[in-house]
Formats: C-alpha cells, sequence, structure tokens
C-alpha cells in the first residue's frame, strides 16, 4: 500500500512494510523523497515526522542536484572509464570466442563477439566490475568483521541506482554497488564498514554515528569524497 504526503510543494512517497523503524530517502536524481514506515504508525504521524526532516531533505536535494554525472557511454573506441579511482582508455577488439576484460597500464581492452551492441559491450563490463569487487571483498571482511564482531552472512554485488550499499540486519546479508569498482578503494571499505555497522545500529542514530567514529575516524571525509565523485549516468524510470 502506498499513500502520497503532499508538504506544499514537496511530496512524499509512503510504502508500508514489515518493519520497526520509519526509514526515510531522498533518491537520485532529483531528490524524489520516500518513506518506508510500520503498518502500525498512522499516516498523520508520518507527515509530522517528514516535517521535522524537511530542512535535511532540502539539503540532499540540493546535494543531489549539483552532483555531478558521467556522459552516457557509448562503448567507442578511446572512451574513458576507470577502475578503482584509475582512468583507462577503452580499447575494443572482435573475436570469435568468449568476451573477455583485460588491463594495461593505461588501457582497458574489452574483447567481445563480432556484432556485439552497446548493450552486450555494457553487460560485459558491469559483470567484469562486480568480479573486482568480488575479488576484493574477501579481505575486507577478513579484516572488518573480527574488529567489528559481527558476520556477514551473504554478500550480494548488483548494480543499483539509489544506494552505494545496503544492508538488511535480521539476516546478515550486505548488498554493494556495483559502480563502487570505479572508485577508489578506500571508498568501498568504507561503505563496507558503513553496512557492516549497520548490524549493531540499523539506523542512522547517535549510536550509528559513535561507532563510525570510533572504528573509521576518517569516515565523513571518506563520504564526501565518495559523493563529490561523478555517478553513472542512469536513464531513470520514475
Amino acid at each position: 500500500m502506498r499513500d502520497v504526503l503532499d508538504l506544499g510543494g514537496l511530496h512524499a512517497e509512503v510504502t508500508r512494510k514489515a518493519i520497526k523503524h520509519v526509514h526515510l530517502s531522498v533518491l537520485p536524481p532529483v531528490g524524489k523523497v520516500r518513506v518506508a514506515a510500520p503498518q502500525s504508525i498512522p499516516l498523520d504521524t508520518i507527515r509530522l515526522f517528514v516535517i521535522s526532516k524537511l530542512s535535511w531533505i532540502r539539503s540532499q536535494q540540493r546535494k543531489l542536484q549539483a552532483q555531478t554525472r558521467e556522459t552516457p557511454r557509448e562503448f567507442l573506441n578511446k572512451e574513458s572509464h576507470f577502475l578503482w579511482g584509475k582512468r583507462y582508455l577503452l580499447e575494443i577488439s572482435h573475436a570469435d570466442a568468449a568476451p573477455a576484460v583485460r588491463l594495461s597500464p593505461r588501457k582497458l581492452h574489452l574483447q567481445v563477439r563480432p556484432g556485439a551492441d552497446q548493450a552486450r559491450c555494457e553487460g560485459v563490463l558491469d559483470a567484469w566490475y562486480r568480479q573486482q569487487i568480488r575479488v576484493a571483498a574477501p579481505a575486507l571482511l577478513a579484516k572488518w568483521e573480527p574488529l567489528l564482531r559481527v558476520k556477514v552472512m551473504r554478500l550480494f554485488v548488483q548494480r543499483m541506482k539509489t544506494k552505494w550499499g545496503s544492508c538488511t540486519p535480521a539476516s546478515g546479508y550486505i548488498r554493494l554497488n556495483t559502480d563502487l569498482a570505479k572508485k577508489p578503494p578506500e571508498c568501498l571499505e568504507y561503505i563496507l564498514v558503513h553496512e557492516m555497522v549497520h548490524l549493531l545500529e540499523p539506523t542512522h542514530n547517535e549510536r550509528f554515528v559513535a561507532l563510525m567514529d570510533m572504528y573509521l575516524p576518517h569516515w565523513q571525509h571518506l563520504r564526501k569524497r565518495l559523493n563529490d565523485l561523478p555517478v553513472r549516468h542512469e536513464n531513470w524510470d520514475y
């Protein structure tokens, strides 16, 4: 069930879920407001909660609207692509063999079958980026699980439009955005630690901030660095 709150020019979409707390999100690209709320909370209570967060919502919307976005990728030779924050020039070759991606000092070599279109090139490269995170993540988990005294039960890597990561504390599942492989390595570590701390504290309350300050003191610098980087161009569906 969905309701829409009209708050004098600001609209917030409310979705009821089997959760314990209210979750407020401001989504790219223009700052759409979405609220996930427990079934039992009255709509008027949710309205008051959103009103109390109006200044924060406006601030987040301004940040999103000012954020630099990548130009659409066309998968042409000499187009810029990134891995772990480093720029490479794309070089496409065709062969009647399995698709492959490899790096040289300045180039990202993408091999696809003859006749492969842009969507196929993008799919091959996305799968390769996903694999880069899957290779990098185990060492980070081995470092941070004993420090935080938590256990990540499953780690998913997927393309995400609105988040760098997410956590489901009840199951111990964490999801990471494939595009983190394009950013500096410390950004991946920051997001993974952020989501792992949610296994200790599900919300972004004072305890969460205190835990982040304790375990990753420069996390706010890393958050700013990540959010200042260009994000993927998307054909948004809302």
